[in-house]
């Protein structure tokens, strides 16, 4: 061979390498570039697991710097420690070899475990960027109230979630019966099996037919479609005939002639269900919409699905149930907490949220959450008007053992009918607060009525948050 076709031969087999490397330098990039955070969250992908056993996890702290959850080596093992134990536990949520991780422990995962930079889905590469420790993740809870929270529901079955009305930050999300994440991996099995449920967290994934404390939505839609005026009364009998459906007020109570204002004082059944009907399924559904209800929250909590109405189906006794928030009609804790934020906040919903910085392991501020606003429900006029109204339901009507002196509450009652057992007590509010502008929702499974059972929940934790901020009521 001469050196001619010697050369010709090298050169075609340079050129053949070089493809062949081109081409694996396109697959490489494809799939670190294109596929490298599906691959590198792929459940039958062990390297993140094994990754994450050698960095200590990063602290979950409160609004004010408390450890809520934190991790020491103990010889060759890493301890996860929850120092308040159940009390935190629905949001702090688990982490476990074998059961996985749910709530802040799930969803804040990549960055306390220090995953969350551009260079984990590289492989071995990642471990030269790598840390020793993780994130820490700085909650809006205060950790004082959310122990008030929990001592004021006490053993009983239900859940509070407190908001700042003005910013959509949780202040506290409590849940009972809970679970105490330092033994939770031991105690898996028997969890799983208790009855009242542990392992979920009610405020954000209990679901529950809201009762009376829906009718501030009905009285701001039947205002804002005019289907009602203020002066208007309404003469309550003590029940109301809807073809071969009847709806009767609670303990077969008779209000007489009430107009909007006082029917939402006493908590009338008949004109609430009357004001369903004049709206109707199209106007009901709008409502609906405003208010958020129909629109999933996409946020750092785990909410469970509303289960709402199909509307266009509704016959006539349907709808007024609707009125009295029963019906076909299933929402979370949360979204009541944020129905009585909308009043509370000049008819603006803000997003709620639970992070409020992820801080490195040296303190420095790598995120920080900004309120945000999510819905302009209805106006600030009537969000005003709805408010002075729930202000007089504690006051003079149903919610009386909310009150606290020297503080304008607002709120209303619930007793919503469960068909699998007694009634479920609700309470949902506001407060004007010197730190905060709180809106709440407390409800109490299978107690009763909202204005003996939860209402002074709500005081109760008002009255902590006061004495906490030292302030005398």
């Amino acid at each position: 061979m001469d050196k001619r076709n010697m050369k010709t031969h090298i050169f075609r087999s340079a050129r053949f390498l070089l493809l062949l490397f081109l081409i694996l330098i396109v697959y490489i990039t494809y799939l670190q570039a294109i596929t490298g955070e599906q691959l590198a969250a792929n459940p039958l992908n062990h390297r993140g697991t094994e990754g994450q056993t050698q960095v200590l996890r990063g602290n979950i702290l409160d609004a004010n710097n408390r450890k809520i959850a934190f991790s020491q080596k103990s010889g060759d093992a890493i301890e996860r420690i929850y120092p308040y134990g159940a009390v935190l536990a629905p949001v702090s949520g688990y982490i476990g070899k074998t059961i996985g991780n749910a709530g802040l422990e799930g969803s804040a995962n990549a960055d306390l475990s220090g995953q969350n930079n551009f260079w984990h889905k590289f492989g071995p590469i990642s471990q030269l960027f790598a840390a020793d420790s993780g994130n820490q993740v700085k909650l809006t809870v205060d950790a004082e109230v959310q122990k008030a929270a929990y001592k004021a529901l006490g053993n009983r079955r239900g859940a509070v979630v407190v908001l700042d009305a003005s910013t959509g930050a949780v202040l506290a999300m409590v849940s009972r019966p809970a679970f105490d994440p330092n033994t939770v991996e031991r105690d898996w099995e028997s969890l799983r099996q208790q009855e009242g449920s542990p392992l979920l967290n009610r405020g954000a994934q209990g679901l529950y037919p809201p009762g009376s404390t829906f009718k501030v939505l009905i009285a701001d839609a039947a205002l804002k479609e005019k289907v009602v005026t203020q002066t208007e009364t309404f003469s309550c009998p003590g029940y109301l005939k809807v073809g071969n459906y009847t709806m009767y007020e609670s303990h077969n109570e008779v209000h007489g002639q009430v107009d909007l204002k006082e029917a939402l004082t006493v908590s009338c059944n008949t004109t609430f269900g009357t004001l369903a009907l004049r709206l109707g399924a199209d106007k009901l559904q709008s409502s609906f919409e405003r208010f958020g209800f129909t629109k999933e929250l996409n946020n750092d909590m785990e909410e469970a699905p509303l289960h709402l109405p199909a509307f266009k189906q509704l016959n006539d006794g349907e709808i007024s149930q609707i009125g009295i928030g029963q019906g076909s009609l299933l929402v979370t804790p949360l979204r009541m907490a944020m129905l009585a934020a909308a009043f509370a906040n000049h008819g603006v919903i803000m997003k709620p949220y639970l992070i409020q910085e992820v801080l490195s392991p040296g303190g420095f501020t790598i995120k920080k959450a900004t309120p945000t606003k999510w819905l302009e429900a209805t106006t600030p006029e009537q969000a005003g008007l709805i408010l002075s109204y729930m202000r007089n339901v504690v006051k003079d009507g149903t919610g009386r053992s909310a009150a606290v002196s020297g503080i304008e509450v607002a709120g209303k009652t619930g007793t919503a009918e469960n068909s699998g057992g007694e009634d479920h007590a609700w309470f949902i509010g506001s407060a004007p607060l010197p730190k905060h502008n709180i809106a709440f929702a407390v409800i109490v499974e299978n107690s009763g009525g909202g204005g003996v059972e939860a209402a002074p929940i709500a005081r109760q934790i008002i009255m902590n948050i006061l004495d906490t901020e030292g302030v005398a009521p």
